[in-house]
């Protein structure tokens, strides 16, 4: 039986200002539901995503601001932090962690280390932001997954820029695989696809 994370609920104190700030963001409007008994619903999509947030009236009783770490998992940290603060969003520069855990704890000044990790290193470069209440995202860049995290079977990117930014990783990988044998591969789609599917999967790239 499939159970599929779809939805997180997100507390917030005034529905509409929070509703402006993740339009803003450019995240897809899903529903904006009210009701005669005060109840309201309202839910976005981030682009590319597969789980939505929720927020609204009398959906939780939790306290305002209290969602925290929240992650956005994307393919490029720097052109994701970009586009954030372009639409308006107070985000933290890209950082790596210098102590585990850094990158929840908003004080730890002397465990973050600016700029992406070394050789952009996948799970290891983040930005953080927080919506209107205090609820907090994190960015995390990832572009090989460990094993075991996706279906080996199935190859599915989130964007067009995801699979451009997997074509660029596989041509460059590519080039160097030509610099070890000496030759032209004239049969270089079916490697690139070899090895952007063996890096999704997280088994052992070809070379």
């Amino acid at each position: 039986m499939d159970m599929n994370l779809e939805v997180v609920v997100v507390p917030v104190s005034d529905v509409d200002k929070t509703k402006t700030f993740y339009q803003g963001l450019g995240w897809r409007l899903d529903a904006d539901f009210p009701f005669d008994n005060g109840f309201r619903v309202v839910q976005f999509t981030p682009p590319g995503s597969g789980c939505s947030v929720q927020f609204g009236t009398n959906i939780t009783t939790a306290a305002p601001g209290s969602a925290q770490g929240l992650y956005l998992i994307v393919s490029d940290i720097q052109a994701a932090r970009d586009e954030l603060a372009a639409r308006g969003a107070e985000v933290s520069e890209v950082f790596h962690t210098g102590a585990p855990g850094a990158q929840f704890q908003p004080g730890a000044a002397d465990g973050r280390v600016s700029g992406p990790a070394p050789d952009h290193a996948s799970y290891s470069s983040f930005a953080t932001f927080s919506d209107p209440d205090g609820n907090s995202w994190l960015l995390q860049e990832i572009t090989t997954r460990l094993p075991g995290r996706i279906d080996a079977t199935a190859t599915a990117f989130a964007s067009a820029a995801d699979l451009a930014e997997a074509m660029r990783r596989a041509e460059a990988a590519h080039g160097e695989h030509e610099k070890r044998t000496g030759q032209p591969d004239a049969n270089w789609p079916d490697w690139y696809a070899a090895y952007m599917v063996a890096e999704q999967a997280g088994t052992e790239l070809p070379t």
